[in-house]
């Protein structure tokens, strides 16, 4: 058995390798070709291929699930070809033990997503994010056209919002506008800055403009009296130093994509957003998403499992390998689908991120439990009286 395991393990390990690097090669080359038009004086060959390989651990991230789908239907589909899933199958080996058999080849490669998924691929991206800051001016995520917007709460009720146009590589940043509300959300002050840097959850802002609106200034506008005092001054900082619950850490959360982010600094980010009110759907579901990535890899297995099995007359290994290649798109449509129902629905976030698995997975096992049936019934007809 322990035999049959390891044969089978060399086998599935040798064609997912050999998938996920045609199929890193494959996107690489569409990345590059899509952002030669972007090379200038500032953005050369050399920062592209940079930026590029930053972009790797992300990339086996995202393809690792269909890169083992199609590997072990192309690994089982040849070892039926050669008669050799039917020599396991005559020594005793049923269709359940033998899916246990690859459960068992999964574990190492689920642990290895575990780890890319934890380290590797969130370190990666926060550098490589970084590197498009210092290079182009700008990066991927959640950035409006009116810039980043972070809202905080105070100890004394008060709200600040905090608006940054541009992002910059360590901490660095531009254009800084913060607003203070009281408690009955009236504005008290605003505060702008070319530049500043955030640093150890403090906010330092250059050449501040800040302007102060008088306490009672609503009161004296309902009843349209006139103050002894301006209702509004305005002052000229030159170093302002605000203590704030954000950090570098939580800054580039709000420009990397949830899925992307490891666990720890996904659920500090829902710390902070929780602490100021703020919304936490999409977050939580990411957290529960990247809980439940390993288990894909199961899932993908699986279903190569009942689409291995199949006779070979009825198709040879290239009709297989497009099967498993449909299936995988199929996975991620419904799986992109489940996100944006759950999130319009507001589904509970561990039904939005389980619901692909579970569902294929209960697909797999009754295809494979019918190819078992059918091989038992064909099995006892051949058998002489």
């Amino acid at each position: 058995m322990s035999i049959a395991l390891r044969y089978l393990a060399t086998e599935i390990y040798r064609a997912s390798a050999i998938v996920l690097l045609a199929l890193m090669g494959l996107f690489t080359f569409f990345n590059l070709i899509d952002e030669l038009d972007r090379l200038s004086a500032t953005f050369t060959v050399a920062n592209l291929l940079y930026l590029e390989a930053l972009s790797l651990p992300t990339q086996l991230y995202e393809l690792l699930p269909i890169g083992l789908l199609i590997g072990s239907i192309l690994a089982l589909a040849g070892l039926a070809q050669r008669n050799e899933l039917v020599i396991l199958r005559v020594s005793g080996i049923s269709g359940m033990r033998l899916l246990l058999m690859l459960w068992a080849i999964t574990i190492p490669l689920m642990l290895m997503a575990m780890l890319l998924s934890e380290y590797i691929a969130p370190r990666t991206e926060i550098q490589a994010n970084e590197a498009s800051l210092e290079i182009i001016g700008r990066a991927g995520g959640g950035r409006l056209s009116s810039g980043y917007w972070f809202r905080e709460k105070g100890q004394d009720g008060t709200i600040r919002i905090i608006n940054i146009k541009h992002l910059q590589s360590q901490g660095q940043v531009q254009n800084i506008t913060v607003y203070l509300l009281d408690k009955q959300l009236n504005l008290k002050s605003m505060t702008e800055a070319k530049s500043g840097v955030l640093k150890d959850e403090e906010l330092r802002l250059d050449e501040s403009v800040v302007t102060n609106i008088h306490s009672d200034a609503v009161r004296f506008l309902e009843t349209a009296t006139a103050p002894q005092e301006p209702l509004v001054k305005v002052d000229t900082v030159q170093s302002t130093v605000l203590d704030t619950t954000l950090n570098s850490e939580r800054l580039l959360a709000r420009i990397l994509t949830p899925e992307r982010m490891a666990a720890t600094d996904l659920l500090d980010y829902i710390n902070y957003l929780e602490e100021n009110q703020l919304q936490t759907t999409r977050q939580v579901v990411a957290l529960w998403r990247k809980f439940a990535y390993p288990f894909s890899l199961l899932v993908m297995i699986t279903i190569a499992a009942p689409i291995s099995f199949m006779q070979t007359r009825r198709g040879g290994a290239g009709s297989k390998i497009f099967l498993g290649i449909v299936v995988g798109v199929g996975f991620f449509m419904l799986n992109q689908l489940t996100l944006n129902l759950g999130m319009l629905s507001q589904w509970s976030p561990w039904v939005t991120a389980l619901l692909p698995n579970l569902s294929m997975l209960i697909i797999a096992f009754i295809a494979l439990l019918i190819l078992e049936n059918r091989n038992r019934r064909f099995l006892r007809t051949r058998r002489p009286n």
